[in-house]
């Protein structure tokens, strides 16, 4: 059974989220006949992932859009870095109900919407969910080759997804939207979970910080579990300069999308981007609250238009 902690922490999750409730185990692992190789009692009793093994972690998230998002081919380098589902389901959800408010509180759903996502990663995570969710269409770019050709190749795996996202190639890592974002472009919303830390210094401490709180002890030599290429997970100046450039890159694109939106992980980084974004002269900003177990983040949104505007997109 359960325990009442482990269903607060699910709880926690977007109401539209398919991962409310605790893991099918037994379904996922007819999706994923390895996962089952990496299944142990958690410290609650309960039967459980090894979330402190990066291969666990992976299979986990590979059953998971299997069984719940018809996926059925989702593989890259494991060099990568490897999205929790259910955290990136609840981005894409909220996001949803940002655009319902400008559709009188109706979620616009297929091929008319049209998402930039800033940073795909070799994944493919925001447009298969996005897809599979919503059958919206996107734009992913990235400033990494490689991670396209990755994503690329998820999509033209899956049926549900070709068709449905064009890829774009970041020429120059200090831009954001500019290079990628066309004057001819019509952009409902971008999405963008930045780059974490500001050096690999910093990326290495956050990973030994994130295996203690797995594995309950101190790490002193970590199988990267989180570990990701250089740009998925550092910028030079961090999380908060990330979203500065991008909200000072937003302004010149201010009539190609109808909303800008990043996760914001750092707490501290908020009263800088509000600041940001005061200072560019956005017509109205949102931030929502997203939680999933002991982890806290947030999205910040951003638009240049107006009430009429936004309406009549």
């Amino acid at each position: 059974m359960p325990t009442d902690k482990s269903k607060q922490q699910k709880s926690e999750l977007h109401p539209r989220n398919k991962n409310r409730e605790r893991y099918d185990l037994d379904a996922l692992k007819d999706c994923t006949p390895e996962l089952a190789g990496y299944i142990k009692p958690n410290k609650f009793g309960d039967e459980s992932v090894d979330f402190s093994n990066p291969k666990a972690v992976k299979l986990l998230n590979n059953a998971l859009l299997n069984h719940y998002y018809g996926i059925e081919y989702w593989d890259f380098s494991d060099k990568n870095l490897c999205p929790p589902i259910p955290g990136r389901a609840d981005y894409i959800h909220y996001v949803a109900d940002l655009l319902a408010e400008g559709n009188n509180g109706n979620i616009p759903v297929g091929d008319a919407i049209t998402c930039l996502d800033v940073g795909v990663g070799a994944s493919c995570i925001y447009p298969i969910l996005g897809v599979a969710e919503y059958g919206w269409k996107f734009i992913a770019c990235d400033v990494s080759a490689e991670s396209i050709t990755s994503s690329k190749k998820i999509t033209e795996a899956n049926d549900k997804l070709k068709g449905n996202i064009e890829f774009r190639q970041q020429q120059n890592p200090k831009h954001i939207f500019t290079g990628i974002i066309n004057s001819t472009d019509k952009i409902d919303v971008t999405l963008c979970n930045p780059p974490f830390h500001a050096s690999a210094e910093d990326a290495q401490k956050g990973t030994l910080r994130k295996l203690k709180n797995l594995q309950g002890k101190k790490v002193k030599s970590p199988q990267l579990n989180f570990a990701g290429v250089s740009n998925e997970l550092i910028y030079d100046g961090g999380e908060y300069k990330f979203i500065a450039t991008m909200i000072t890159e937003s302004k010149k694109v201010a009539n190609n999308c109808r909303w800008f939106t990043t996760l914001v992980s750092k707490e501290a980084n908020l009263k800088g981007v509000y600041k940001a974004l005061s200072n560019i002269g956005v017509t109205q900003t949102q931030t929502i609250a997203m939680g999933t177990g002991n982890k806290t983040t947030r999205i910040v949104a951003w638009t240049f238009l107006s009430e009429g505007e936004l309406k009549n997109w």
